[in-house]
């Protein structure tokens, strides 16, 4: 039986479009440590598992999916620097071909969104973070926990969170916190007004393989679930 989950998978993509692709200055490490790095790895072999689960193939350094559209900081949702605060582009984008970047990539992925809500439970939107806080971030060179669970202080029960926390605490034996260092990001705020959502944040340190973080994250989950949530 599959879990009735919506995955949202929104920063594992490594793709330059075309549309920027002769004035991008980022190296291909560059473009890596900005996204999350072990994604694609953690989160989409759960695909076969859950009732829906959408991602992207376009860099998180091009387009963000995880921020409005008005969000034009540095670090916005078309960005001008990474999250290390490295240059993106060797001249500023024109509101032009920021529009189309937002037209092209950032609105279908969000219509996609809004087409499974109708028909599962929850919405999850699935992360991985550094170990210690980047300096754009809300813990600047703090050492994070292994696995962060947010809700925006709203956007599901936080009872369902300190019930999942526990469950991942046993099958990981690592720490997870609750909306720290994240409270949660544009995905969980917008489309929680028609399906309850929540962000979780699992640590890049090699506490254990992708694979074994997969294997972990995804049996929490089905005990998350037939626990009642």
């Amino acid at each position: 039986m599959r879990l009735p989950f919506l995955l949202s998978v929104p920063h594992a993509g490594l793709n330059v479009p075309p549309e920027v692709a002769d004035i991008i200055i980022l190296s291909q490490d560059d473009i890596i440590r900005d996204g999350d790095e072990g994604a694609a790895e953690i989160y989409l072999p759960m695909k076969e598992q859950v009732d829906a689960l959408v991602t992207t193939e376009i860099a998180r350094a091009v387009i963000d999916m995880n921020r409005a559209e008005d969000d034009r900081r540095k670090d916005g949702v078309v960005k001008t620097h990474t999250c290390w605060d490295v240059p993106i582009y060797r001249e500023p984008l024109s509101d032009r071909l920021a529009e189309q970047l937002l037209e092209r990539y950032h609105r279908p992925y969000h219509q996609r969104l809004d087409k499974y809500t109708g028909s599962v439970m929850v919405g999850i939107d699935c992360h991985t973070m550094a170990a210690s806080g980047p300096p754009g971030s809300p813990d600047p060179g703090k050492i994070r926990p292994s696995v962060c669970l947010s809700n925006g202080h709203g956007t599901c029960p936080d009872s369902w969170l300190i019930s999942l926390a526990h469950i991942i605490e046993k099958e990981l034996g690592a720490k997870a916190e609750i909306n720290t260092p994240f409270k949660g990001g544009y995905i969980i705020r917008h489309h929680s007004e028609k399906i309850p959502w929540f962000q979780i944040e699992v640590s890049r340190e090699p506490f254990m393989s992708n694979t074994e973080k997969f294997e972990s994250i995804l049996e929490s989950l089905k005990k998350w679930f037939e626990h009642g949530i």
